[in-house]
């Protein structure tokens, strides 16, 4: 009934999806497995993309040819550059999306794509042989053979939702668990433990009194997260900003003892950065307030996500609270938040292709990985995608370093670290910052994306040659160009900044803080005879690139210090227990992980600079 796929992907949620086009791209001939159709790339949670370091990694899926920001682009409520009055190292992007048309648009691209196929059914088992994956099982005992299998199974394996004191299977609200992979992969030799994550009601947007809340509109202008010219939705949307408050709080309290979350049913980890309302009550217990984000689901429907507000309390005491709300006393409550918890597998199980130690040509992304959110999960799969298109083809592995991508950063952090709670990306984590903007990443990734086959990227490299060559035509006038005071001492003194007393040269007064290439071209005609024509996104980056050179050639010259440890290799079947000189903890580690590279086993928890010493001196280095 079923050829021979070279992929099959069991799950259609975002690292699916993701999956799915990147493989499909490269030319795999790929099967995408999921339990529903109608929700292939759903948004479970907050109807929105992008964020502090998250928005970095769906502009880096972009440059390398994935697909996230050009449907976030096509479904855009409204657009934000998070951060601007910070350094350029944290400008976050992220939009508000129609949650029905992100949904939509992902999986009509998926449809025009001749190279996936579609099967929808639950897969409740991996066909291994000789220690390799060679397909999957289905609920109704279906086989589908395949080359290679990824895992992307989100929150649905042996998922449980708890509202209260209610508790039922289920991998997001009216949807059934996904079970069998659990308990077949822990029979493998599979690690496995539980998370917990949690989503707040949605609301009627029309018994809502918009009028006592704060208005919060996006970014002037058509804010993208693609670097193609992607059509947007003409309409934008607004949120608004409300505020819990003691009587709020004290309602809640009230159910504290029906909490799953206290009475120690929920025994998943979740996320301390992003708390439920009882727990945020709980920990911040000074606090007389708490900020919520009142969000639009979609242009046509008056469904309402409140962020901020995420609660696995009685159904009864979340919607008592609510009602105390400014501009909730009339809330009508369409369903009420709970948390869920699931199986996911330490990532420490996994190479830096996101293959599996135990059983070859089986790969895990996406929340299965202990991650949560979209961004994380979508990169994830990408890679996965990718490195399975490329390991039955017998290219080399694609692995991206921690300073070329925030990518690399989560995937080198989840393989040497693992993680004891959903790991989500910050900005702190990344050491590189200043190298892995926002607006760079078609800079360091697109030709990576060429060199290994991705399709369609033609118009890509077109537009990164422009890009770099007006970000070198800017460097270059900078340094040779001559401003005297009487040219741009009345632009200086409008911005508060000191006159100059003699002429200099024009990248020196660019250097100064609040001092634009915007400011300077009404004042020098040069200088705006070369900015006529470029959007305002290529000028950012050419002055970010020369306002922070010097920052630049730092994080440059660090990353080549380290990029000398990456260089040298370590065979997977490099024997650390008869290697003397090595800690026992050492041992332990670099056995179970099975480091690619001397880099890669320094970053391992337990292996100190001693240890990596030994290593070094073994092999000659």
């Amino acid at each position: 009934m079923f050829p021979t796929y070279d992929v099959i992907v069991v799950g259609g949620g975002h690292a699916g999806a993701e999956a799915a086009a990147a493989a499909a791209r490269l030319g795999s001939k790929v099967c995408l497995v999921t339990m529903n159709m109608q929700t292939i790339a759903q948004m479970s949670c907050n109807p929105a993309m992008g964020g502090v370091a998250k928005g970095q990694i769906v502009r880096e899926i972009d440059a390398l040819g994935g697909m996230s920001g050009i449907v976030s682009d096509r479904s855009t409520l409204q657009f934000r550059l998070l951060n601007k009055s910070k350094g350029p190292a944290m400008w976050s992007p992220r939009s508000q999306n129609d949650r029905m048309m992100f949904a939509a648009e992902w999986r009509e691209l998926l449809e025009q794509m001749p190279n996936v196929d579609f099967w929808q059914e639950m897969a409740t088992g991996i066909i291994v042989k000789d220690g390799r994956a060679c397909g999957v099982r289905t609920g109704i005992g279906q086989e589908i053979p395949a080359k290679a299998v990824i895992l992307t199974n989100g929150t649905f394996l042996n998922g449980l939702i708890h509202i209260g004191e209610k508790q039922f299977g289920g991998g997001r609200a009216g949807e059934r668990a996904s079970t069998g992979i659990t308990e077949q992969l822990l029979e493998l030799g599979f690690e496995s433990a539980r998370m917990k994550t949690g989503t707040p009601p949605r609301v009627d947007g029309r018994t809502l009194d918009w009028s006592v809340m704060e208005v919060q509109h996006g970014d002037e202008g058509e804010g993208r997260f693609s670097y193609l010219d992607i059509k947007q939705p003409e309409k934008r949307l607004p949120c608004h900003i409300t505020y819990t408050n003691k009587a709020v709080h004290e309602i809640l309290k009230t159910g504290f003892d029906r909490s799953p979350m206290f009475n120690g049913r929920i025994r998943g980890l979740g996320p301390r950065y992003c708390p439920s309302i009882e727990d945020k009550i709980e920990r911040f217990a000074d606090r007389d307030r708490h900020q919520l984000f009142v969000e639009p689901e979609g242009f046509n429907t008056c469904e309402i996500y409140v962020n901020g507000f995420s609660s696995s309390l009685p159904e009864d005491v979340q919607y008592k609270a609510m009602r105390l709300i400014p501009g909730f006393e009339n809330a009508k409550m369409f369903r009420p938040g709970y948390a869920i918890e699931y199986d996911f597998f330490q990532p420490t199980q996994l190479n830096a292709t996101l293959e599996t130690h135990l059983v070859k040509g089986l790969y895990f992304a996406g929340q299965i990985n202990g991650t949560t959110g979209y961004e994380e999960a979508a990169c994830q799969g990408m890679m996965a995608g990718i490195n399975a298109h490329r390991k039955i083809n017998e290219h080399d592995p694609f692995v991206l370093k921690r300073s070329e991508a925030y990518i690399g950063v989560l995937i080198d952090d989840l393989i040497n670290k693992g993680t004891t709670e959903p790991y989500r990306m910050f900005t702190s984590r990344a050491e590189y910052r200043i190298l892995l903007r926002q607006d760079n990443a078609d800079v360091r990734l697109t030709r990576k994306a060429a060199d290994i086959g991705m399709a369609d990227m033609d118009e890509r490299l077109d537009r990164l040659k422009t890009k770099e060559e007006l970000a070198e035509q800017l460097d270059s006038l900078t340094k040779k160009m001559s401003v005297t005071p009487d040219q741009v001492n009345g632009y200086l003194t409008s911005i508060g900044s000191q006159p100059l007393k003699q002429g200099v040269k024009l990248r020196s007064v660019l250097a100064r803080p609040h001092v634009s290439l915007e400011g300077l071209r009404a004042v020098l005609p040069e200088l705006d005879t070369v900015l006529q024509g470029q959007t305002q996104e290529l000028i950012d980056h050419a002055e970010v690139n020369i306002k922070y050179e010097g920052y630049i050639h730092r994080e440059v010259e660090q990353a080549e210090k380290l990029e000398r440890l990456e260089a040298v290799r370590l065979s997977p079947e490099f024997d650390y227990i008869g290697l003397s000189g090595l800690s026992n903890e050492a041992r332990e580690k670099l056995t179970a992980l099975k480091p690619m590279t001397i880099g890669q086993a320094s970053r391992i928890s337990g292996v100190s600079p001693s240890d990596v010493s030994v290593l070094l001196v073994h092999i000659g280095r």
